[in-house]
Formats: structure tokens, C-alpha cells, sequence
């Protein structure tokens, strides 16, 4: 087990503590949903407010360990194999981090939960385009286009491009901190756009590529 692998998985069982330590403590409904306005529209029962996400972190685990093992380009995966360890460990922090609102909120702390997501979603975009930039072709991980897996200079150019954006992205994200009332948009729409426009990117390129070879 990778050292990275044992840090997290140590996190995951004190998520679980956690939840077992609350338990008697909260009431039989939790609230588990908000809408872009901050408010509760949504609510679990007490097992599930306080176990799902430990077992949703302990699935990311499960997949974050087999993903390298597994990919029929794992060699490639190890080339940015620190790169992506450290967006596990992002994930499952930024997870706890949201387990942790959650938990509070429960208590009977009231705050803006997009105001305190915001932030934290930014940084996380903004680790993804070091990741995106930074990976090496694979089935797994990064802007996966029938185009970019075909070749590996449409991948590179592809992951270049999205890396940069990404990190963009991440900036306007916590930008959206000074506009609370339009701090979802701040959030979505970057990477909605570049969603697209990476897509479409990797296919121009590909087509490039081809008209090259002819």
C-alpha cells in the first residue's frame, strides 16, 4: 500500500468514528440538500446523514487503488502518478469537508453553505488543471474524447489546453465569493464551457491531424 493510500484510508475510518461518536446525538432527519440560494430542500435519515458520505469516501478509495492497477496504460499513469495522488487526497478532503458542513449544520450552525463551498470547489478546479496538464494517455483519468485516446498529440495538446482552463476555472470560481447571488454561476458554467470546448477542441485537432497524414 502506497503511502498516500494508507493516509487516506486513515481518514476514511475516522470518518466512520465520527459517525458512530454522533449517532445518539442527532435527530432522526438530517438536512443533506441545498439549492443555489442556501436553503434546505432536501433530507435523509440519521444512518444515512451521518454514514453515507464515510461510505462514499471509502469507495473512492476502492477506485482511486484499482484505477492504476488496472488500466491497460497503467505505465502512463505512472508518470503522473504524484499528480494524481495528490487529486485523491484533494477529493477526499474536499469530501470530509462537505461531511463536515453538514455535520454543523445539524447542530444548529447556521451559515451559507454555497458561500462555504465556494472556495473549496475552487481550489479543486484549480488542482485539476495541474493533474489535466500534467497526465500522460490512459483510459481513466483526464479529458477523455474518442480523439484524444486515438493520439497521443491530440491528448497532449488537449490536456495543455484544459489545464489551463481548468485553473482559469478555479479562479472565477472563488471570484464568485465577492457576488454571493450569482456565485453559482460563477462555479458551473466555466466548467460547463470548457467541458464543451475541449471536446470540440480535441476533435478539430484530431481532424488536423489526419488531413496531416494524408
Amino acid at each position: 500500500m502506497r503511502k498516500s493510500e494508507g493516509i487516506i484510508f486513515i481518514i476514511i475510518l475516522l470518518s466512520f468514528a465520527v459517525a458512530f461518536y454522533l449517532y445518539p446525538y442527532f435527530p432522526e432527519r438530517m438536512a443533506s440538500h441545498w439549492n443555489i440560494k442556501g436553503e434546505v430542500d432536501g433530507y435523509m435519515s440519521k444512518f444515512w446523514g451521518l454514514f453515507l458520505i464515510p461510505f462514499i469516501l471509502f469507495g473512492f478509495w476502492l477506485l482511486f487503488v484499482l484505477i492504476p492497477r488496472i488500466d491497460p496504460l497503467k505505465e502512463n499513469i505512472e508518470k503522473f502518478r504524484k499528480y494524481f495522488d495528490g487529486f485523491i487526497l484533494l477529493i477526499i478532503l474536499f469530501m470530509v469537508y462537505i461531511y463536515s458542513l453538514t455535520i454543523f449544520w445539524n447542530l444548529g450552525v447556521r451559515f451559507d453553505m454555497g458561500q462555504f463551498l465556494t472556495p473549496a470547489l475552487g481550489i479543486l478546479f484549480f488542482y485539476c488543471g495541474f493533474l489535466i496538464e500534467n497526465a500522460k494517455r490512459n483510459w481513466f483519468i483526464g479529458i477523455r474524447t474518442p480523439w484524444t485516446l486515438s493520439s497521443d498529440r491530440v491528448w497532449e495538446k488537449t490536456h495543455k489546453l484544459g489545464g489551463k482552463l481548468f485553473k482559469i476555472a478555479g479562479v472565477i470560481a472563488i471570484l464568485g465569493l465577492f457576488l454571493p447571488n450569482y456565485t453559482f454561476f460563477f462555479v458551473i458554467f466555466p466548467v460547463l464551457l470548457l467541458a464543451v470546448y475541449t471536446v470540440f477542441y480535441s476533435y478539430f485537432e484530431y481532424k488536423k491531424e489526419m488531413m496531416m497524414v494524408k
